[in-house]
């Protein structure tokens, strides 16, 4: 099941989540984009939860209709108490049995994969959260949405690291509006349900989370650059370079985001990420460095046709909420993490672009 993740991260996550993993015990989940980058760390986190911890085994549904899922994703597993259907979200779907939890992380994330498919990318998150909206509603579910940090757009300097109240400076019109606008329509969907509905929904925005499993083809900036390490090819940081971002390790992303799912406050918006260190491009370059121990060469280049303009300048969140509210604390140190995945990313990526 762990084959392209690695299993003392998927340890590493059920072992931090302590007593509250134990609320999944007995219950149904139903998760959308299941075969996705992080739907694949929840089907291996509640695969290693029934087999070590829950007394009485979670039953996941797994969904995904397996467009933007790669050669990793497509290879289904065979794990007991899992399901999966592949299936389209923006289609209605009717299940047998009762879910206690729609956990919708179906989406379109890659720029490079957004910009092929802009109207999906928009479908998804809108008819398909409504579609998944309306299936919690009917079962009394919790239902948790991934939004993204790309709600807030290139937020002004004085709202840097990002609260959630921020109410963002996003364009309706370019490039990117396809997932940014389709994100804030998906929250103000969770917004309108919790209102009219009582439905327990929760937003989670993630900030720049990085690991073992994701994909060479999904063009980001860690897996362009591991690719092009494992080839001996000089890195391309995009634009000036000095863009800055925060990057949050995938284990200390998946127990904020099960948190959330477990004990957010209905109605609510969770940012997830590490608010430190907000590096920039060229930074990044030299902190891999570090973590490979030797030089890396880089050149610094115009964006290529194939990446969405509009790129915000900063993203770091402010992570209080989390904290005060879900006991959220980042626990991997930045070095620690690229050295986790950049060795992973030496045995399994080819080196070809």
């Amino acid at each position: 099941m762990t084959e392209f993740l690695l299993q003392s991260d998927i340890a590493e996550i059920c072992q931090r989540l302590g007593s509250a993993a134990h609320d999944f015990a007995g219950k149904t989940v139903l998760l959308t984009g299941g075969r996705g980058f992080l739907g694949r760390y929840f089907m291996s986190m509640f695969a290693h939860l029934n087999e070590h911890i829950l007394e009485t085994p979670c039953q996941l549904i797994a969904m995904d209709n397996l467009i933007t899922a790669g050669k990793e994703g497509s290879e289904i597993p065979e794990i007991p108490n899992v399901t999966f259907l592949q299936h389209d979200v923006i289609n209605p779907v009717k299940l047998d049995h009762k879910v206690d939890y729609v956990i919708h992380a179906a989406g379109i994330a890659s720029p490079f994969y957004y910009r092929a498919y802009p109207l999906e990318t928009l479908e998804v998150a809108v008819r398909g959260t409504r579609n998944m909206l309306e299936l919690a509603t009917e079962h009394g579910a919790r239902f948790t949405f991934f939004s993204s940090s790309e709600i807030y757009g290139d937020p002004d300097p004085k709202h840097v690291p990002t609260p959630e109240s921020y109410r963002g400076h996003v364009s309706c019109q370019g490039p990117r509006a396809c997932y940014d606008e389709s994100k804030r329509v998906g929250e103000t969907l969770c917004y309108i349900f919790h209102e009219k509905h009582g439905t327990k929904t929760n937003t989670i925005r993630p900030f720049n989370v990085f690991g073992p499993g994701m994909q060479e083809t999904d063009y980001r900036v860690l897996p362009n650059f591991a690719n092009r390490i494992k080839a001996g090819r000089p890195l391309n940081v995009y634009g000036s370079g000095n863009q800055t971002r925060t990057f949050c390790y995938i284990t200390d992303a998946m127990v904020g985001f099960t948190l959330v799912i477990l004990k957010g406050v209905p109605g609510e918006p969770y940012n997830i990420g590490n608010p430190k260190p907000e590096i920039s491009m060229v930074e990044l370059v030299k902190n891999i460095e570090k973590a490979l121990g030797k030089k890396v060469e880089h050149n610094v280049i115009e964006y290529p046709d194939s990446y969405p303009a509009d790129e915000p300048n900063r993203r770091c969140p402010d992570i209080k909420k989390a904290r005060l509210q879900l006991g959220f604390e980042p626990g991997v140190e930045l070095q620690d993490g690229l050295k986790r995945f950049l060795n992973w990313a030496d045995k399994v990526y080819t080196g070809v672009e």
